[in-house]
């Protein structure tokens, strides 16, 4: 396992955004949904769509922390083929085009502990990876893969919620790298939006306890809502509702209808704006 400095675009990307004195927009997709083809057409795409950071979720059959939405996503790609490597092969196509957007990886430990650690960390940092979010795994157990792709390059983002208290929030925060993720509400995702007045209070909190980028997700469904968001934290993550308009373009036997890649970049535009004019 190399030394390696943790990637640098999650940094630079942060510290334009706030050069620029806006947040940012993270958009969530699912690897692979609702085909390989079209999935990689998406994610092309968001970057020129407003996307300043991309979440691509690695599709698993029991996503514990999901709503029906992504739940329904992973199930679509997983049918359609998707695996961890064509995961990872899809990040590497993109990053011949694009070299500068920051792509984490979301999931869960049972794909890449079934790939193998040590494997997964050294393709996912060639593939041109940037971070982590693997929800299922607490800092009790950051030996088993935090600590590793730190070493190795990446970025290990972590979760914070409204239940993790201030005697909790250092142990998160310990090897917490790139960015905190706060998550606005308790429950799965997309199960219900959280009041600004709420946000702003915990993003309040967690910046007396960090000096990394906080971003905000989890019920985020309006250029209204990722406005608000916008106001409090350093970026707003959008997920269920991009992954529900794929849903929505879908014909009966689940294939994609001619439009979706442009509704569904479409929409991502109509949400960037909204964050980009939330401090003007």
């Amino acid at each position: 396992m190399s030394d390696a400095k943790p990637s640098q675009r999650l940094e630079r990307r942060f510290a334009a955004l706030k050069a620029e004195g806006r947040a940012g927009l993270v958009t969530f997709i699912t690897a692979g949904d609702p085909d390989l083809e079209t999935g990689y057409e998406i994610l092309k795409g968001l970057p020129d769509a407003g996307a300043d950071v991309i979440e691509l979720g690695i599709a698993f059959t029991d996503p514990m922390a999901d709503g029906p939405a992504i739940q329904a996503a992973g199930l679509r790609a997983l049918k359609a083929g998707i695996t961890l490597r064509k995961t990872l092969g899809l990040v590497e196509k993109f990053r011949k085009q694009d070299g500068d957007t920051p792509i984490i990886l979301m999931g869960y430990f049972n794909n890449i502990y079934a790939y193998g650690v040590d494997s997964f960390l050294a393709d996912a940092v060639a593939a041109g990876v940037d971070g982590l979010i693997i929800v299922d795994l607490p800092p009790e157990e950051d030996e088993e893969l935090c600590l590793p792709a730190l070493k190795a390059g990446l970025n290990f983002i972590r979760l914070a919620t409204p239940t993790t208290d201030d005697a909790r929030l250092p142990a998160v925060l310990a090897n917490t790298s790139g960015f905190v993720y706060y998550v606005s509400i308790t429950g799965i995702t997309g199960a219900g939006s959280a009041q600004s007045t709420d946000v702003e209070a915990a993003v309040a909190r967690l910046r007396r306890h960090t000096d990394l980028p906080i971003a905000v997700g989890f019920g985020i469904k309006t250029r209204d809502q990722a406005a608000e968001i916008a106001r409090a934290a350093d970026a707003a993550v959008v997920g269920s509702a991009i992954v529900s308009r794929i849903a929505g373009n879908l014909s009966g036997n689940g294939a994609a209808n001619p439009g979706l890649v442009d509704d569904v970049l479409s929409m991502v535009r109509d949400l960037a704006d909204g964050v980009r004019d939330a401090r003007r």
